[in-house]
């Protein structure tokens, strides 16, 4: 008998956070406590679904790369509800260049957490804050996400701290926790940021958030320019900075 090669699995619901574009995005789960909300839908929705689960304070989330560009040449509008996983074989990568590796050392696609791969699930380990019902409907308040906003959910299992931690682990060329830089302003930035927080678009909760963030230097691995400015966006404003020297400096933050 012919096996299937691929299969349709429903979208249960999607993860809010502030994130509104990968740049920036924290590499893994929990490197920053950015708050999030995983809106459900119907019927994955019910409270009865979630019994129990407040006795967990960490969950697995397996989701999908919706904004894997080969992915999102697969789908069509009436798929809002479900997801094929998988791309053409065609399109097959059996190595990619990993920015923990300065993205000019090739390793193969398995020994990676790359969007670009047979199935384009991603799988994070993040804290459950609290469970919401509104109006009969279950939302989750989540922390530590490295997810961008909107991203579809396929499933959620509570983490299993006894057997999912695992204190003899190896983890290959991802050994260290990424280097954490010191984050300064510039005195237009300082101006900014008040003006920001007096209009209400901005809140002084953000502030080290988004400095946490450009702490872990989102910029590619390969790209060392001091001379050069990068943008990032965050909720409703974006910020530009500059590295010089290992140190992060922001330049200018206006509203989105």
């Amino acid at each position: 008998m012919t096996q299937p090669t691929h299969i349709t699995v429903p979208i249960i619901g999607h993860v809010h956070t502030p994130f509104v574009e990968k740049f920036g995005v924290p590499r893994q789960p929990n490197l920053v406590d950015v708050e999030g909300v995983i809106e459900f839908v119907s019927p994955y929705d019910q409270p009865a679904a979630f019994e129990g689960l407040e006795g967990f304070s960490h969950l697995w989330l397996i989701w999908q790369f919706h904004q894997n560009r080969e992915l999102k040449s697969l789908t069509k509008p009436d798929e809002s509800s479900a997801t094929k996983l998988a791309p053409t074989p065609e399109s097959f990568r059996a190595q990619i260049r990993p920015p923990r590796l300065g993205g000019n050392e090739k390793i193969g696609v398995f020994a990676s957490r790359s969007m670009y791969r047979p199935a384009p699930l991603g799988l994070s380990a993040v804290k459950l804050d609290r469970i919401e019902v509104v109006d009969g409907r279950v939302r989750l308040h989540i922390i530590g996400p490295d997810l961008v906003d909107g991203t579809p959910l396929i499933d959620l299992k509570p983490y299993i701290a006894y057997s999912d931690a695992i204190s003899t682990a190896v983890s290959g060329f991802a050994v260290e926790a990424p280097e954490v830089h010191p984050v300064y302003w510039t005195r237009a930035a300082l101006w900014q940021k008040h003006q920001l927080i007096s209009l209400g678009v901005l809140s002084n909760h953000q502030l080290p958030l988004i400095e946490g963030l450009l702490a872990l230097d989102p910029r590619p691995a390969y790209q060392e320019d001091a001379l050069r400015d990068y943008g990032m966006s965050y909720d409703r404003v974006n910020v530009r900075f500059g590295v010089q020297s290992g140190e992060i400096w922001i330049k200018e933050l206006t509203a989105r």
